[in-house]
């Protein structure tokens, strides 16, 4: 088994950085003595000078030499959701947040803007992604809470059964004074009816049924256990982009000098062109009514080089995510690919980082000429004279100025992220469009955006609330970026903590296992410091679940309880670490399999309760009936078939009970409590058996006193597989009464009692059965006897389950 468990963990590993491997470039292109050439991406070497051009996969870790507009993509890398603009000319410290890098490009990272030249500087296992692989490869896997409690109760009943063996056949030899063979055969009997021995199926069971259920629901379990670990999982680490967040930026707000400093609210989230523009709660539903909104949102779509594609019915931005959201809003407004095309670009002054803004000119319908730029608020201020409002065009005073900055800081402070808008007309097309041509532009209005948060998140966030468990946001992006979003869901609230990645690296374990509970969101980490949170919370008791689609997630994910990740927008190295994905990205799916959990859990502890219960009666009445002087109530045979008529379907039914009606209304219980808790103990335990056990041998006594052994052993027979089945019913909570969650709302268990009813029927009234198993035709009165003896112990373990419920200890 260790053998099979060991190559199992290493074919996930190399599964896991198989997908690394993919996500790597497979060609480069390098200049080697002067020239350059493209080679396989695995040929490249520290010294290489690698050339990058849009749209390239980067095959190393590098240091930029040289960069004309160069943008990547490193979401997958970093979580940072907007594009990265690189720069040659900038030199950091060495200490400098590796999403802060601007002068360094990394391997399996995408090139999505402009070109440049870089010298790789490392490669494979030593580049950034490369140490990724190795904590995937480092994090060994931990038994689930569940795996642990199990071992305990084997180890338990391994002792029990050992000592039961002993004591039943000296009782036997010594005191019934029964020859040695006939001994043997009966305590191994005993100790086999002591045994749950359908345990592991039932666990496995309870575990495959859940994970099917979890499917149909969109979250693919990918390790059994995984089902139960998220059900008492107390603490979620989600990653924000792309899991708490849509991963695609959103226009939220845009500024229009006309309405005084009010902004004009953009609904809908993410790159589906479906959303509304409102100021002040009313729908303005044409804006060309608006001419400065009109203009601005044309300047959007026209001042862009993003495409907006349908594909697989979901909508990708093809380029810039900015330039993304750009056009996405002007398709909310109603603008058209058609339209664009009336308006054709005839020049440009393209964007940099440098100059931080765009210029498009273009052809109207007309033959006029209509110029837009694009970028920050400041620098697009500085090249206007003019600003229109309620499309009258007016002279842009200082005051003005002043204004639309306020209001731009104030739109920053909510970690939106500003681009302003202008235009003009001219008559001509001059000589030369360049940065000469950038002046004396018309200043329309700002958009502000952000990576929204998904629109499901907020309640799922209230269910998690409710069921006790606490949300962390963990992002490698900005800190007000991340603080804006964790105070609109609810997560950040007053007291709680804020944490970046380097203050995180300035404290020593013990600093922040004193703080980690009180923070909910960290912002600008890395994977190791993901790997550190996760850690300290463990340390602190708690069940860490960790969320994420992202390369960087990957260490995290295997090192916690359990590790979920996104299937759409999740990197295969997310998943392969991983032991659920959620095939629709939806976190509001994990709520569903935090509700699944518990009722495994739940029905795995039911089923335990009931065996064990019906088990210690089976011990008790043959100790009891010694210590009376009375001889032996039950056969060896008749022992195995007890407890094959209850130990098997009627408590198989139980590990498969529907959700009890408040299973998302407590809090997660203490990973360190056992299966077997004080209270339950006592009842089901303690109590349950014996008054199953005075039951059982009063009516032993009774038959004893009028009847032959064989007809009073019948009469016990039969009341024993009757109570045992009824009390099932009362096992279907540990808490509540039977009747509140339902008598017959598990159609399993109700035919299991009947199959196990007709069986026992077979026994008794068919008459080839009665020698082996030592029985006779019962009497009507043993009928009636029986069933009120198991009305009466199911109904006084009901009022039992009733008075412990309100027991305060």
């Amino acid at each position: 088994a260790s053998a099979v468990l060991g190559a199992f963990q290493e074919y996930r590993a190399e599964r896991a950085l198989e997908a690394l491997r993919k996500l790597t470039a497979p060609e480069a292109s390098v200049i080697r003595s002067g020239k350059e050439k493209r080679i396989p991406a695995r040929e490249v070497v520290p010294g290489d000078i690698l050339v990058l051009t849009a749209g390239d996969k980067v095959p190393a870790d590098a240091r930029i030499i040289e960069a004309h507009d160069l943008k990547l993509d490193e979401s997958s890398l970093t979580g940072e959701s907007t594009t990265v603009t690189k720069s040659a000319d900038v030199l950091l410290p060495e200490d400098t947040p590796l999403a802060d890098r601007v002068n360094m490009v990394y391997a399996g990272t995408v090139v999505v803007y402009g070109k440049g030249k870089a010298v790789a500087v490392a490669t494979g296992m030593n580049t950034e992604m490369g140490k990724i692989a190795a904590f995937v490869q480092e994090v060994k896997e931990e038994k689930t809470p569940l795996e642990k409690r199990t071992d305990e109760i084997g180890k338990i009943l391994a002792y029990l059964c050992l000592s039961v063996a002993a004591i039943v056949a000296g009782i036997g030899f010594f005191v019934w004074h029964y020859d040695i063979l006939t001994m043997a055969i009966w305590a191994v009997s005993l100790a086999i009816a002591a045994v749950p021995e359908a345990l592991p199926a039932v666990v496995t069971g309870a575990l495959a049924i859940g994970m099917y259920a979890m499917a149909r629901r969109n979250a693919i379990v990918r390790r059994l256990p995984a089902v139960e670990t998220l059900g008492c999982t107390t603490i979620i680490c989600a990653d924000k982009t792309g899991t708490i967040t849509k991963g695609e930026m959103t226009i939220r707000k845009i500024f229009l000098k006309k309405f005084s400093g009010k902004l004009i609210e953009v609904t809908g989230a993410g790159y589906a062109p479906i959303g509304e523009l409102k100021i002040e709660n009313h729908v303005i539903n044409d804006p060309r009514e608006i001419k400065e909104l009109e203009l601005l949102l044309l300047g959007c779509s026209l001042c862009n080089d993003a495409r907006l594609e349908k594909e697989n019915d979901r909508w990708v931005i093809r380029g810039d995510p900015t330039e993304g959201a750009l056009k996405v809003l002007s398709r909310k407004a109603g603008i058209s690919g058609e339209l664009e095309s009336r308006y054709p670009r005839i020049d440009e002054v393209p964007f940099s980082s440098e100059r931080k803004r765009m210029t498009t000119v273009h052809r109207t319908d007309d033959g006029s000429i209509i110029a837009f730029m694009k970028g920050a608020p400041e620098v697009v201020l500085s090249r206007c004279s003019k600003l229109m409002v309620d499309g009258e065009i007016l002279d842009l005073k200082k005051s003005d100025v002043e204004e639309i900055l306020k209001i731009n800081d104030e739109m920053a402070s909510n970690a939106l992220r500003n681009l302003a808008i202008a235009y003009k007309i001219i008559d001509k097309i001059p000589e030369e469009i360049d940065e000469s041509f950038e002046n004396e532009f018309i200043f329309l209005g700002i958009v502000g955006m952000i990576d929204p948060p998904r629109p499901e998140v907020k309640d799922a966030l209230e269910l998690c609330k409710k069921a006790g468990i606490k949300v962390v946001m963990i992002t490698g992006d900005h800190k007000l970026t991340a603080l804006a979003i964790a105070k609109e869901l609810g997560i950040f609230k007053g007291g709680d903590i804020v944490l970046t990645g380097k203050e995180l690296e300035a404290m020593n374990e013990e600093e922040f296992e004193n703080i980690v509970e009180k923070v909910t969101v960290y912002a600008r980490v890395s994977p190791e410091h993901k790997m550190k949170i996760v850690k300290a919370l463990k340390k602190r008791g708690h069940v860490v679940a960790m969320t994420g689609d992202g390369v960087n997630d990957a260490p995290a994910l295997k090192s916690s309880d359990i590790g979920v990740a996104m299937g759409i927008t999740g990197t295969e190295v997310a998943k392969e670490a991983s032991d659920m994905v959620l095939s629709d990205d939806n976190f509001a799916t994990i709520v569903s399999a935090v509700k699944e959990g518990r009722r495994i859990y739940d029905d795995i502890k039911k089923y335990l309760f009931y065996l064990l219960g019906c088990n210690i009666s089976e011990i008790l009445i043959p100790l009891f009936a010694s210590f009376m002087g009375l001889p032996l109530p039950f056969t060896a045979i008749q022992y195995l078939w007890i407890n094959l008529t209850t130990d098997g379907l009627p408590a198989m039914a139980l590990g498969i009970d529907p959700a009890e009606p408040d299973v998302m209304e407590r809090p997660p219980r203490d990973p360190k409590e056992g299966i077997l808790t004080r209270k339950e103990t006592l009842l089901f335990l303690v109590f349950a058996p014996f008054i199953t056990t005075i039951a059982i041998l009063l009516n032993f006594i009774d038959g004893l006193a009028s009847e032959p052994l064989v007809r009073a052993r019948t009469r016990i027979f039969t009341l024993m597989i009757i109570i045992e089945l009824l009390i099932a019913l009362s096992f279907r909570s540990i808490k509540h009464s039977a009747f509140r969650v339902g008598i017959t709302k598990n159609k399993f268990l109700i035919f299991a009692i009947i199959v196990s009813l007709v069986m026992q029927l077979c026994v008794l009234y068919i008459p080839v059965f009665h020698g082996p198993f030592r029985v006779t035709f019962p009497e009507p009165q043993d009928w009636i006897i029986g069933l009120a003896s198991a009305l009466v112990v199911f109904a006084l373990l009901e009022i039992a389950k009733e008075i412990v419920s309100k027991m305060r200890w």
